[in-house]
């Protein structure tokens, strides 16, 4: 998002204090954003919070001093993206009626960006078959509408009406804003550690956050692509948009992967499989005795292997390989024997590069011996630009299959 221009609608809703932290979050995504409000969402959050989040001034007034004489007919035209966020079942109305009586409405008429309308109401106003139409008429004009969420509303009844949380406004945005270049790929993505009992409390894992798997899996939705998202236990909330499939033990990823296989037309091993289980596993918690506890182990599947030698799955097959040292020797030799299209190599002993971190260094190494080097980047990054690499093994081996 970093450098797109974006505008923030605020609506005289109680869920306009929430539009402070999307704000926020834009901004931490170095996105330049502009606040437009109502006067009414003025009686709920003071122009000058939104002032000194965007670092840019707050339009409210068509007439007043702030607004230059064109900005209600360039400032949606300008910008790559128009969010409102609360969006209340009035200025919905609005929307969908074509009024424009104040800055942000007229500017809504005049804008040729792409529009985002976050609802945010009482449950009955939002079930009212008015508000409905009103939206299904601003979805068939190709605005981009978000489901509010469900709970406690304001008004302390329950039901759909809040407004999504703003992460969530920020994914979709990011969405609306990435390129489309993936659309009709299914892409399967397993992610995080797998946790292999020893009794009822222990079992054995690894230090993978998953979060790399993650990026992954949400950079490819954001890009169109139809994603499934094969998890062990995590602390990461699954993407929006993706099918997600939770496991625990290396048995049940394997069990999960290749059910899906013959649908997917891309695989993307990024978990962190454990190698090895116990032997066997008590029924009943191991108590602490007297004596040194002895662990018998026997190997887990192998997944990435097993994918690479079936005949279920012939797309593109993209490992990765977690190093302490030796690190293109290791992944070179994975490549090989596994039959891996690409391979994706991170020396995990790096503290700004290995587990557990927000950022990554990789080596990739592809099948016909080409290697490519990245600096340090956030997962986010890394994940776009190994599916610029994944989306152009696809199109090569579409090429191969045209041309036999």
């Amino acid at each position: 998002m970093k450098g797109k221009g974006i505008v923030v609608g605020v609506t005289g809703g109680i869920a306009a204090y929430k539009a402070a932290e999307l704000v926020r979050l834009l901004v931490r995504e170095e996105a330049v954003v502009r606040v437009a409000m109502t006067a009414n969402a003025a009686r709920f959050v003071a122009p000058l919070t939104f002032e000194a989040l965007s670092g840019n001034r707050v339009l409210c007034d068509m007439w007043g001093p702030e607004a230059g004489a064109m900005d209600h007919i360039s400032l949606g035209q300008e910008a790559d993206l128009v969010i409102v966020a609360p969006a209340t079942a009035n200025f919905i109305g609005k929307m969908a009626n074509g009024i424009g009586d104040d800055f942000l409405s007229t500017m809504l008429l005049a804008a040729t960006a792409p529009v985002l309308v976050c609802p945010a109401m009482n449950v009955k106003m939002y079930g009212n078959p008015v508000v409905q139409k009103n939206l299904e008429v601003l979805k068939d004009r190709g605005v981009t509408v978000m489901e509010p969420g469900e709970g406690q509303l304001a008004c302390r009844s329950e039901g759909k009406g809040r407004l999504p949380d703003p992460p969530e406004i920020v994914e979709e945005a990011q969405r609306l804003l990435s390129p489309r270049d993936l659309q009709g790929m299914r892409i399967l993505v397993t992610a995080g550690p797998t946790v292999e009992p020893l009794d009822p409390v222990r079992y054995i894992t690894n230090r993978s956050s998953g979060k790399m798997g993650y990026a992954v899996a949400r950079a490819a939705w954001r890009r169109g692509a139809s994603v499934v998202l094969v998890s062990g236990p995590t602390c990461i909330a699954p993407p929006r948009g993706v099918d997600f499939k939770p496991v625990r033990t290396a048995f049940e990823m394997r069990d999960t992967v290749f059910a899906l296989a013959p649908r997917t037309h891309v695989i993307v091993k990024a978990a962190a499989v454990a190698d090895y289980r116990p032997k066997s596993t008590a029924d009943q918690k191991i108590k602490k005795g007297p004596r040194a506890l002895t662990l018998d182990l026997e190997k887990n599947p192998d997944i990435l292997a097993e994918l690479g030698k079936t005949d279920t799955f012939s797309g593109i097959l993209v490992g990765f390989a977690a190093e302490t040292e030796e690190l293109l020797g290791n992944a070179e030799a994975k490549l090989k024997a596994k039959n891996l299209d690409m391979i994706v190599a991170n020396d995990v002993s790096r503290k700004d590069a290995g587990f557990e971190t927000d950022t990554n260094a990789v080596k990739i190494l592809f099948r016909e011996g080409r290697m490519e080097e990245t600096p340090l980047l956030g997962k986010d990054q890394v994940a776009d630009l190994l599916l610029d690499r994944i989306k152009v093994l696809w199109e090569d081996r579409g090429e191969r299959r045209r041309g036999d």
